[in-house]
């Protein structure tokens, strides 16, 4: 044999095929639902998956609203963040993010599963969540992906 037949082939920009995915998070367990909308927005269920490559696909998110957690997770469960100011960091509980903004739960799951590098900011605007049903990418024609 003279030579290979076969290579690997990595993927780049201008051989990548986006996609547009809707998921319904309707009665949906939330760290199950940014799992796969996670490894979506990466494209690691493509063949051509590439790590340091925007491969993945634009992934959108309806029913943010009516997101699930487990056990006693809506009350015990704490979330960081700091003001910025000495003494300025605040705990809050997903009830109390829930109740300002249901979508923030959603967004900060899928996030923190993503790449905390360039890569990963830039993979994290693949990601559109919407507390209702209805959506602004219509024109983008999403296919929907059950869980």
């Amino acid at each position: 044999m003279d030579t290979l037949s076969y290579k690997t082939i990595s993927a780049n920009k201008a051989t990548v095929n986006k996609e547009w995915l809707i998921i319904d998070a309707k009665d949906a367990i939330l760290g199950r639902l940014a799992s796969n909308a996670a490894r979506l927005i990466r494209g690691k269920h493509k063949t051509n998956y590439t790590p340091h490559v925007d491969c993945g696909d634009n992934v959108i998110v309806i029913n943010a609203e009516f997101i699930k957690l487990t056990g006693e997770k809506w009350e015990q469960r704490l979330h960081f963040r700091h003001t910025g100011y000495p003494g300025g960091q605040k705990r809050e509980t997903p009830t109390f993010i829930h109740g300002k903004n249901p979508i923030k739960l959603v967004e900060k799951a899928v996030k923190g599963m993503l790449p905390k590098t360039k890569l990963g900011r830039a993979l994290y605007k693949n990601l559109y969540v919407y507390a209702g049903p209805e959506h602004d990418q219509e024109a983008q024609q999403p296919v929907e992906y059950k869980l």
